[in-house]
């Protein structure tokens, strides 16, 4: 597996930053009340991910390293500022939709970690195929909790009516939505039921003696990592001896 297309396959399923990594959980959990606009936020987020990781890339070597979080932050805020026109502009409908949480892409943790622990220290290309992956997978991951939460609550998907809908008034049966899926409750339980799915599948396929693929971001700490995907840093803690 090269090395660009490694990236995609480590957004999307290793590292996907929805169901394995639990980052961006802030527009995960409040825009996705429907399929189009876990879409919308994801692809608008993959755009600033690429971009930011090209150009941040392209770079690296001229950044000073007392200042590259301003830095980055700067480069990220200008592309945001661009998405964020150009949905004004061409998709007002979905701009409205997503609102505050447009300009939120700026701190998204998502877009700064991959800035930092990949983007500063890796070519253009591979940096770029890594916002890719990593921009999909958080869209998968926005579009599979936006469908269920919509399907279940509304009885539609991307607006469209699937499930007839009862009509007390006029007799007529069918289904009856149930209402706390768009609730924010319901984006809680969407996304515990589909990450115990996913760790359901995957202890399943452990036991089969397949081989699954093992996250390697950070998840226990700075302290204790000394991932390569971060420099392969350990910092101190102030606690040795």
């Amino acid at each position: 597996m090269n090395n660009c297309t490694e990236r995609i396959y480590n957004g999307l399923v290793k590292e996907n930053p929805t169901f394995v990594l639990m980052l961006g959980m802030c527009p995960t959990l409040a825009v996705t009340t429907s399929a189009i606009n876990g879409v919308g936020m994801g692809l608008s987020t993959t755009v600033v991910l690429v971009l930011s990781n090209m150009l941040i890339s392209m770079l690296r070597k001229i950044i000073p390293d007392s200042v590259r979080m301003p830095a980055f932050i700067v480069v990220v805020a200008s592309f945001v500022t661009i998405v964020q026109f150009l949905l004004e502009g061409f998709v007002p409908s979905l701009y409205a939709s997503l609102g505050i949480y447009i300009p939120l892409i700026v701190v998204n943790c998502i877009i700064l970690g991959r800035a930092e622990s990949y983007a500063s220290k890796n070519p253009v290309l591979p940096s770029i195929f890594d916002g890719i992956g990593m921009g999909l997978g958080f869209t998968v991951g926005l579009a599979a909790i936006g469908i269920v939460r919509e399907v279940i609550g509304t009885g539609a998907i991307f607006g469209r009516q699937l499930l007839p809908l009862a009509d007390a008034a006029a007799g007529k049966g069918g289904y009856v939505p149930v209402t706390i899926f768009i609730l924010p409750p319901g984006a809680f339980l969407v996304l515990a039921f589909l990450v115990a799915l996913q760790n359901k599948v995957r202890s399943n396929a452990a036991k089969k003696g397949k081989k699954v693929p093992e996250a390697t971001g950070c998840g226990e700490g700075c302290a204790s990592c000394g991932n390569s995907a971060c420099g392969g840093k350990v910092f101190p803690t102030g606690n040795e001896e």
